[in-house]
C-alpha cells in the first residue's frame, strides 16, 4: 500500500489529494448537504471534532483496505470539491465511492476523479476489478458511472439502507483492468 502523503493525482482540472486536518470544516458543511445525508451518509458527523476523525481515518491508509482522497481544483487545493475513495480492497477487487460540494456539481468532477482514480489503481495497486453501486433513484451517479467507463451489470435488490433509512435498489456498475 502507497503512503497516503505521498500520492497525489492530477487531471485537467483536477486534483486528487490527500486528506488534512484543515479540510475539516468544509467536509463538516458539505456532509450536512442534503444529497449526501441521502445517497451517501457518512454516520454523526456533526460538528469539527467528528470531521477532524473522519479526515483523519480517510488519510490513514495503514490497514490497507482503502485509500480516500480530497478533490480539489489544482488552483485552489485548499478548496474541497468532493471525494473519491477505494474500499474493501481485497485480493485484487475493490469498490470505489464518491461525493462532490454542491458547488461543484454539473461539472465533470465526480466522473474525472472516479476515471483517475480507476486508472491509478489498476497501475499502481495491480487491481484486475473496481465495482461502483448507487441507489437506483440516484441518476447523477449513474452518468459519473457511465462517464467514468463502467458497464452497467445489473441490479441489487434492496441491497443497502441510505440516509432516510430506507433500504434502495442499486445498480451494480464495474470496471475491469482489461476494459
Amino acid at each position: 500500500m502507497p503512503d497516503s502523503a505521498a500520492v497525489e493525482l492530477t487531471g485537467p482540472g483536477l486534483l486528487l489529494r490527500p486528506w488534512r486536518d484543515a479540510d475539516a470544516a468544509a467536509v463538516l458543511e458539505v456532509l450536512r448537504d442534503p444529497a449526501i445525508t441521502q445517497w451517501n451518509p457518512q454516520g454523526d458527523v456533526n460538528d469539527l471534532e467528528a470531521a477532524r476523525r473522519w479526515v483523519r481515518r480517510r488519510a490513514d491508509w495503514s490497514g490497507g483496505s482503502h485509500i480516500a482522497l480530497a478533490v480539489v481544483d489544482p488552483a485552489a487545493p485548499e478548496t474541497l470539491s468532493g471525494s473519491v475513495s477505494l474500499h474493501r480492497i481485497q485480493d485484487g477487487d475493490a469498490s470505489i465511492g464518491y461525493w462532490t460540494s454542491p458547488t461543484a456539481r454539473g461539472r465533470g468532477l465526480a466522473s474525472a476523479a472516479v476515471a483517475r482514480l480507476t486508472t491509478w489503481a489498476f497501475a499502481e495497486l495491480g487491481l484486475y476489478r473496481i465495482e461502483l453501486c448507487h441507489a437506483v433513484p440516484n441518476s447523477a451517479s449513474c452518468r459519473v458511472a457511465e462517464r467514468a467507463g463502467y458497464l452497467a451489470e445489473g441490479t441489487l435488490r434492496q441491497s443497502y439502507r441510505y440516509g432516510d433509512g430506507r433500504r434502495y435498489d442499486e445498480h451494480l456498475h464495474a470496471r475491469l483492468a482489461t476494459d
